[in-house]
């Protein structure tokens, strides 16, 4: 099929650096032939800093009793049996400092099998339950337990998916990875018959081998031979079995030339979800495909903004619809005019939705006395001032647009800015010279006007305003708060150590935290693509700073299988 010839990028290539990876070691055998206790021996070498030792299955129970062989060095990983955890676990390992007194840390799997094992239990489970919900659908007899639940081959491929997740985190660890496994004699088969003739299998994912580089049998204690490795240090044939002479995984690392090796794995993983973004229109294609007749405009989007602001129901949800309709970056690009001056369709949604949170505050604290009582600085509402010490630089900086000159203390009549709207016109929120977020509901680099401020404060007399609960100042920051949580977690870190750099003077000030949080989204989304995670970290790009959601954006994420898991 005839394609094109010229680059879609500019490339510069390299020469090859001839330093092997950090090995991947699968130590097999039948149970009982020190496989465990040969691991435990092999943390002591002093080739590494600290082994990690994550412990799956407890048929054997074995983490902690051998923590007394002669040399063991490691720590065990606690996690709470399902896979999450464990991956979680890993993904724990694998972030910790990667050298301790200049030697690179080792994981240890123990076992491997019992995790394929949980991995095909759960597909069990799943196509049990699938078939349960297909007999109510078509309102049959439900399957018993007695009765045999056949696993889809979908439900199969879900479950490679799910092993492929984790070797494709033990890849990113930056020391060697050694994983316990058991192995099985069955009947060999050739030409997809069988034989009389017997073979030894590991028991794991079938393509375990050719993912690993170096896979030990252990035939007995003491008892170990080599039946592949991918290595350049040492002189062994490809497809032979040899013995291992005081077999060691100090030694073993040695000859596969670890003191050598590079500092981190150097893979490129493929990526099969390209294909589905190749298949997606781009924004512009979009459009174009789109009929003229339906096209969105500036005028336009201006009348469908005031028809939501004329809704007698729902005015607030109705221009919420318009954003799911067209879609935020569409909107950003419509200019439209009104009282305001020129504005963009998704700013002024933003300020609508301002405005309409502002009426409805109006009318739930009555009249305009007690708002002019608090703006004033009165204790009792007659009128008597309580003198406060002026407000800090970080509330200042929260609370800019409610700043006055000195001298004005008396009411200042509303500018015609902040009257409601004439009818038929489209409704002008409050303050458009704000730079925080006034409402819950309004995303991306909106303004950050709190509610209509009609006359303003003595600076000298006034009280610190109270945090309420729907206080926009106290929303937006708590938005920053989760998307800090959010970035923490992907960075497998805390939120607290995250934050430290500016919470070292004490609480930070909104802008000063909404610039940090800012300041680490290229390298949480550059994470998220190095995961795999190109959908994800597309959705995070999008993200308004900040956003309400994003908690919720993550949560399949980070508390459930991934996608197409």
């Amino acid at each position: 099929m005839p394609g094109i010839t010229t680059p879609l990028r500019e490339r510069k290539s390299r020469r090859p650096t001839g330093l092997p990876n950090p090995p991947m070691i699968v130590l097999c055998g039948p149970e009982k032939c020190g496989k465990s206790h040969e691991a435990a021996r092999g943390t002591g070498s002093d080739l590494i800093g600290i082994a990690f030792w994550i412990e799956i299955g407890g048929s054997e129970g074995t983490a902690d009793y051998y923590g007394r062989v002669p040399g063991a060095n490691y720590e065990i990983v606690p996690h709470d049996g399902s896979y999450q955890d464990i991956l979680d676990a890993i993904r724990w390992a694998v972030h910790q400092p990667q050298r301790v007194a200049g030697k690179p840390n080792m994981i240890v799997i123990d076992n491997g099998s019992n995790l394929w094992d949980m991995i095909s239990d759960e597909q069990a489970l799943f196509a049990r339950r699938r078939a349960v919900n297909k007999a109510q659908e078509s309102r049959r007899r439900a399957p018993s337990l007695d009765d045999p639940v056949v696993v889809d081959p979908d439900l199969w491929n879900r479950a490679k998916d799910r092993w492929g997740e984790i070797l494709w985190m033990l890849r990113r660890h930056a020391g060697p990875v050694v994983m316990i496994a058991r192995q099985e004699v069955v009947t060999a088969f050739e030409n997809d018959k069988p034989t009389r003739n017997t073979t030894r299998k590991i028991k794991a994912e079938k393509n375990l081998p050719a993912a690993v580089d170096a896979i030990v049998e252990m035939r007995g204690i003491g008892d170990a031979y080599l039946t592949g490795v991918r290595t350049l240090h040492w002189d062994v044939k490809p497809g032979d079995t040899v013995r291992f002479e005081d077999f060691s995984i100090d030694a073993l690392l040695r000859r596969m030339g670890f003191e050598e090796a590079a500092t981190h794995r150097q893979v490129t993983e493929s990526r099969p979800e390209a294909y589905l973004d190749e298949q997606q229109p781009t924004q512009p294609q979009r459009a174009q495909q789109r009929p003229a007749d339906n096209e969105l405009t500036g005028p336009k989007a201006a009348a469908l903004i005031k028809k939501a602001l004329e809704d007698p129901t729902n005015p607030e949800m109705a221009l919420q619809g318009i954003r799911e309709e067209w879609g935020i970056r569409t909107l950003q690009q419509l200019p439209t005019e009104s009282r305001l001056g020129k504005m963009s369709a998704d700013a002024l949604i933003a300020r609508s939705l301002a405005y309409i949170k502002a009426q409805a505050e109006k009318r739930q604290q009555g009249a305009g006395d007690q708002q002019r009582g608090e703006a004033t600085g009165t204790d009792d509402g007659q009128g008597e001032t309580t003198s406060t010490p002026p407000a800090t630089v970080e509330q200042d900086k929260a609370r800019e647009h409610r700043e006055t000159p000195p001298e004005s203390s008396a009411p200042v009549p509303p500018t015609p800015e902040q009257e409601p709207p004439a009818e038929g016109a489209t409704p002008p929120p409050p303050d458009p010279q704000a730079e925080e977020l006034p409402s819950a509901e309004t995303p991306e680099d909106t303004s950050a006007a709190e509610e209509p401020q009609d006359i303003p404060a003595r600076p000298a007399a006034r009280r610190a305003p109270r945090k309420k609960p729907n206080d926009p100042t106290e929303i937006a920051r708590q938005a920053l708060l989760d998307e800090a949580e959010v970035q923490a977690r992907l960075k497998f870190t805390t939120r607290r150590d995250l934050l430290q750099p500016i919470y070292a003077n004490g609480e930070p000030g909104l802008a000063q935290l909404r610039d940090f949080v800012q300041g680490q989204r290229a390298e949480v989304i550059a994470l998220l693509e190095e995961n795999d995670q190109p959908v994800l970290a597309d959705v995070y790009r999008r993200a308004p700073m900040p956003d309400l959601g994003l908690a919720k954006k993550f949560a399949p994420y980070f508390d459930s299988a991934p996608a197409g898991q």
